[in-house]
């Protein structure tokens, strides 16, 4: 059974959240500051965390940087729309996603059964896919779940290997945001694409030399982005 962690400072979001994974099959968690969110890590295996961004004694964003220097668990923020600043300081920072408040229960179900699922992907579960892929010094072993650009190994989030590798598997080609929001977390593209640009920016900073001029990862203006070799 998977086991999520919700970490809100409010109570009745805790519970809320706590009853609908609980239907849905999953082993629920708690904490209601960032700083209790990490003591629970310490002593708990977690599948995927639930996290809200303003909470007293350790924030989201502050609790995020913290897990991240250990764990690629995913991350989904619970923020409220007025918080977009804070969402973007949080996916910065390694965030995978985020669910607006409020949110609705199969909303979060979904996207909670998303990230799961992807995450496991990556951490091993044969997929069907055993191809290599490449775009010029990009190489990505599906198999391994491994990237080396020139020979060297980078080391990506599931969320930045999994937009990779949507992007590998069409060479050149524009894809616009909502294509690989759709093609990665399997929902379409509600609201902000900021999710998208921020993950396009963290890889072009493992991937590029020059991330201001960048040789393979590009944008397309008003269109969206290309992989070239």
């Amino acid at each position: 059974m998977n086991r999520i962690l919700v970490v809100d400072d409010d109570r009745d979001i805790v519970t809320a959240l706590e009853i609908y994974l609980s239907n849905g099959g999953y082993e629920v968690l708690k904490a209601y500051n960032g700083r209790e969110a990490i003591n629970v890590l310490r002593e708990h295996r977690v599948d995927l965390i639930l996290m809200d961004v303003m909470m007293p004694q350790m924030d989201g964003i502050a609790a995020t940087k913290q897990i991240r220097a250990n764990s690629n668990v995913p991350i989904l923020f619970l923020t409220a729309k007025s918080e977009d600043v804070d969402l973007i300081q949080g996916l910065n920072v390694g965030a995978d996603d985020y669910i607006t408040k409020p949110f609705k229960p199969m909303e979060v179900l979904a996207r909670v059964r998303s990230h799961l699922r992807r995450y496991t992907q990556l951490g091993g579960r044969a997929d069907g896919d055993r191809n290599v892929l490449q775009v010029g010094p990009i190489v990505m072993d599906d198999r391994a779940k491994q990237v080396t650009l020139d020979g060297d190994a980078v080391e990506l989030t599931s969320t930045q290997y999994n937009i990779l590798r949507v992007m590998m598997q069409h060479p050149g080609q524009v894809l616009s945001s909502a294509q690989i929001y759709e093609a990665v977390w399997k929902d379409p593209l509600l609201g902000s694409e900021n999710v998208v640009a921020v993950h396009i920016r963290h890889l072009r900073e493992k991937l590029e030399i020059d991330p201001a001029h960048p040789r393979y990862l590009k944008v397309v203006w008003g269109m969206g982005y290309k992989l070239e070799g």
